[in-house]
């Protein structure tokens, strides 16, 4: 899986050389399903082609869908997708992301990316990772309460060969697990060349120090989502012992998980993260009520709406599923509702969202029991 992060996010919000195309397409992991889905994106992508030949010539119509045409003949591409699809083009980009929520098919070709949807994926409050790291390999997942998918690495080590490579202690062992309880805590079985404990040790030491050191930086920092281990309990002692990731949660999954399904992990996982995602958003509705006791917060859509033209938002809440359709001008701050639903760009919420982001405050992607109010937001402001 192709990890949305803040960073990404940046760089699809900065000004992009048009045609801007932006694509989403609700997807399916099971057949049959799925069968349908590379059906649906050939209509999609007539629906790319006829509004750029409005305005492009056909030449340069054929160059810029070719990346899409690619994906339309990739079997494999269609037989492992998630909930949801989301595809940037312009002249300088072509992003891939893999959702773990439907979204609603959607194309848009504009001076700008369409990136709504993909805030209410990447603001969404339940999300986490999670390292599964033994001895000689490190894998990483991303999740939600409803789904889990292995996340391409970014710049990190995957085994502990390729973390040290030349550098591995000699005699290196190789370890195995053997009997009925090696997954939880069972003997493992040393054999090599002559090998010796300390060896092992000494090694597995500095594999977990470079596969946290790359964690952070490549994945952590840029998702800010917060990151369980799931290890033997020994390997949870030396990893906490030399880690610096800040997002590190206490506890985690204490057992071997290679051999696992997948969803099995997400379960297990979310026994783990729900009381974690439960005490945060307590958190922020507790920090709301004590804001807005000092007038430094509002759930106010007109008041909110005029502040976060001004940049005084810190951090700004959001009801999951919510939309308030209108107009909101950046520059004044005023909002003029519409009696009828059009389409996306429309949603003031997502609007605010957006602008919040765009002056590095945070926004909360909150479900609609947890929210403090029931206007469909709550902001807390900087000043």
């Amino acid at each position: 899986m192709h990890q949305l992060d803040k960073d990404r996010l940046s760089g699809l919000l900065a000004k992009q050389a048009p045609p801007c195309i932006t694509l989403y397409q609700r997807t399916h992991r099971q057949h049959p399903e799925n069968q349908q889905d590379p059906i649906r994106y050939r209509n999609h992508l007539r629906d790319v082609e006829k509004s750029l030949l409005e305005h492009y010539p056909k030449r340069d119509v054929k160059e810029r869908l070719s990346p899409f045409e690619a994906l339309d003949g990739d079997v494999n591409f269609w037989k492992h997708r998630t909930e949801g699809l989301a595809i940037l083009s312009s002249a300088d980009e072509f992003q891939i992301f893999e959702l773990q929520r439907p979204v609603e098919n959607l194309v848009v070709v504009a001076d700008s990316f369409h990136i709504k949807p993909l805030l209410r994926v990447l603001q969404s409050a339940d999300r986490y990772q999670i390292l599964c790291l033994d001895r000689h390999e490190a894998k990483l997942y991303e999740g939600n309460r409803d789904a889990l998918d292995a996340v391409e690495l970014s710049n990190v080590p995957s085994t502990l060969t390729e973390a040290l490579g030349g550098e591995l202690t000699e005699p290196h062992l190789t370890v195995a697990s053997y009997g009925k309880g090696a997954g939880k805590g069972g003997k493992e079985s040393y054999h090599g060349h002559g090998g010796k404990q300390p060896e092992v040790d000494i090694d597995t030491e500095r594999f977990f120090r470079v596969v946290d050191r790359a964690i952070l930086e490549h994945h952590s920092q840029t998702s800010g989502l917060p990151l369980m281990l799931a290890a033997l309990p020994q390997h949870h002692a030396l990893f906490r012992k030399l880690s610096d990731n800040p997002n590190l949660m206490e506890g985690g999954i204490e057992m071997a998980t290679a051999d696992l399904e997948i969803d099995a992990l997400r379960r297990l996982a979310w026994q783990h993260v729900e009381p974690f995602y439960l005490q945060k958003l307590a958190k922020l509705v507790e920090d709301f009520e004590v804001a807005r006791s000092r007038d430094l917060g509002s759930d106010d859509l007109v008041e909110v709406a005029k502040s976060a033209a001004a940049g005084r938002i810190g951090k700004l809440m959001v009801e999951a599923d919510r939309q308030i359709p209108g107009r909101w001008d950046a520059q004044s701050g005023r909002f003029e509702p519409s009696d009828v639903a059009h389409d996306h760009v429309d949603d003031v919420l997502d609007d605010l969202a957006e602008a919040v982001l765009r002056i590095k405050g945070e926004v909360v992607i909150v479900p609609a029991e947890r929210m403090p109010s029931d206007t469909g937001l709550a902001a807390i402001y900087r000043f």
